[in-house]
């Protein structure tokens, strides 16, 4: 749960800190999603895709920091 004070009546600093902590935690991403139905071979193949995405990118750090 989140939690968000206001100071000095200051919405919009509040609303960007809530917008921040929500980008942070993946809500928007979630509500994104949940938007619409995703058949089961649709989430299979995304989230195989976010996986090959998320090893590339592993790999590239790896090789990078040896070369260091």
């Amino acid at each position: 749960m989140m939690k968000i004070e206001v100071f000095d009546n200051q919405i919009e600093a509040a609303l960007k800190q809530l917008k921040k902590q929500m980008l942070k935690n993946g809500l928007f991403q979630e509500m994104k999603k949940r938007q619409h139905y995703e058949k089961p071979s649709v989430k299979r193949k995304r989230k195989s895709a976010q996986a090959r995405k998320k090893r590339r990118k592993a790999l590239k750090r790896t090789l990078q920091h040896e070369s260091d």
